[in-house]
C-alpha cells in the first residue's frame, strides 16, 4: 500500500531516475555527485514512502521492476513538466519569453507603433504581442482589470495607480472637403472656420482630445458648432467627403484620407496633440519596460 507520498521529494525522483537509467549505483552516484551510499539511503527511502521494490536486485546487479518500470515513465514526466516549467519562467524574467497585451487609439498604429513593434520584435521574437484598438475611454478600465498591459491614448487624465508617459507629439490636420472654399487657404488661425459644421470625436469617448479641439478653436475666437460625432477616421473622411461637415483630426491619422477630402497640415497653429503610454503600477509584466525601450 501506497503511504505518505505527498513527502517524496524532486532530489528523490532525480535519485531515481539516475539508477534507472545506469542501473549501476556507482555510475549513478557520480552522475548526481553524491555518495554511493547517500543515493542507497534515498532509493530505499523512496522504496517505503512508496510501498514498493522499485528494483529487482540479485547478484549485486539491479534492474527496473514492474513497479519500478511503471514509477520510471510518472517520474519523468513529472521531471520533465518540473523542468519545462523553471524553464519558462526563467525565459519571462530574461525577456526570451512571455505575452505583451497593447491597446491603442488607431492614430498610434499611424504613427510611432509600427516601428516600436518592429524593433521589439526583432529583439525579443519569442515574445508575443496581442493588439486591440481601442479608444481613450476604453483602455482605462482594460488596464485596470488586466485585458492589456499597456495602453497608448490619447488623454493623460488618469488614476494615480496608473504610470504615464508622453511618447509622441504631433500637428492637427485639416480635413475639409475635396472642393471646398478654402482650400487653398494659409491658415494662420481657424477663426475663418467659425461659421462651418465640425464632424468631431465624442466627448464621451476622448474627453482630453476633444477639449484639445475646442480649446483651439476658442484660441481662435469662437466654439465649433459640432453637427456629428464619429470614432473612426474612415467614418470621418466618408462624412467629410459627403459635405456633412469639415474636421480637426492628429495628422498622423490625415495620411489615410480618401480622394473625396483635402488634408492641410496646421503647422502654423502652435498647439499640438500628443499620445500617452500608460501602464498600471502594479503590473509586474517585465515586457512592459522592454516594450517602451523600443519607443
Amino acid at each position: 500500500m501506497i503511504s505518505k507520498t505527498n513527502q517524496i521529494e524532486l532530489r528523490q525522483l532525480r535519485y531515481f531516475r539516475a539508477l534507472a537509467e545506469e542501473l549501476h549505483y556507482h555510475k549513478a552516484a557520480d552522475k548526481l555527485h553524491i555518495s554511493q551510499s547517500a543515493l542507497s539511503q534515498q532509493i530505499k527511502l523512496l522504496e517505503q514512502q512508496l510501498g514498493v521494490s522499485l528494483f529487482d536486485r540479485l547478484n549485486k546487479k539491479i534492474s527496473l521492476s514492474d513497479p519500478g518500470e511503471l514509477f520510471y515513465a510518472e517520474a519523468i514526466h513529472i521531471l520533465q513538466q518540473v523542468e519545462r516549467s523553471m524553464e519558462r519562467l526563467d525565459q519571462f524574467h530574461t525577456g526570451s519569453a512571455g505575452t505583451l497585451k497593447i491597446g491603442f487609439v488607431a492614430s498610434a498604429m499611424s504613427s510611432f507603433l509600427p516601428e516600436a513593434i518592429k524593433k521589439f520584435h526583432t529583439a525579443y521574437p519569442a515574445i508575443h504581442l496581442r493588439f486591440e484598438e481601442m479608444n481613450n475611454f476604453e483602455q482605462l478600465p482594460a488596464l485596470e482589470n488586466g485585458d492589456i498591459d499597456i495602453g497608448f491614448m490619447r488623454s493623460n487624465q488618469v488614476r494615480d495607480q496608473m504610470h504615464i508617459l508622453r511618447v509622441f507629439e504631433e500637428t492637427f490636420t485639416l480635413i475639409l472637403p475635396r472642393n471646398h472654399r478654402f482650400g487653398n487657404y494659409h491658415f494662420k488661425d481657424l477663426s475663418i472656420l467659425k461659421d462651418e459644421d465640425f464632424i468631431l470625436f465624442p466627448n464621451a469617448k476622448s474627453e482630453f482630445y476633444f477639449q484639445q479641439i475646442i480649446n483651439l478653436c476658442s484660441d481662435s475666437g469662437f466654439y465649433p458648432r459640432i453637427t456629428h460625432q464619429a470614432i473612426h477616421g474612415p467614418t470621418i473622411f466618408s462624412l467629410v467627403g459627403c459635405g456633412m461637415g469639415i474636421s480637426i483630426i492628429p495628422t498622423s491619422l490625415a495620411q489615410l484620407h480618401t480622394e473625396d477630402v483635402i488634408a492641410i497640415e496646421l503647422k502654423s497653429i502652435p498647439q499640438r496633440t500628443q499620445i500617452f503610454a500608460v501602464w498600471d503600477k502594479s503590473n509586474q509584466n517585465p515586457q512592459i519596460q522592454r516594450f517602451m525601450k523600443s519607443i
